[in-house]
């Protein structure tokens, strides 16, 4: 499983992507978003970016753990049925 960490945010958002893509190209196809502090819009385009990279490579992406305030804008953009997606348990 990938595990992203810290900020997912427009400051960082290629160098996540570059490290998704490599994570995808190395057979990586979970990617756990629970040690996420930071997140802004930018997430969603890393997503749809990722999905791209796996569709290339006949993979199918789960992302776990995915925040609510991503999840709000995922639903937001109308692209709920996009991603494969285990939302953030509650605590």
């Amino acid at each position: 499983m990938y595990k992203l960490a810290g900020e997912l945010s427009q400051r960082n958002a290629y160098d996540v992507v570059a490290a998704g893509n490599v994570a995808i190209a190395q057979g990586q196809s979970d990617f756990d978003f629970s040690n996420l502090v930071q997140i802004d819009s930018s997430a969603v385009v890393t997503m749809i970016e990722w999905q791209r990279q796996a569709a290339q490579q006949n993979k199918t992406l789960q992302f776990h753990a995915v925040p609510a305030s991503l999840i709000s804008l995922i639903q937001l953009y109308g692209l709920t049925g996009q991603f494969h997606i285990t939302p953030a348990e509650r605590h």
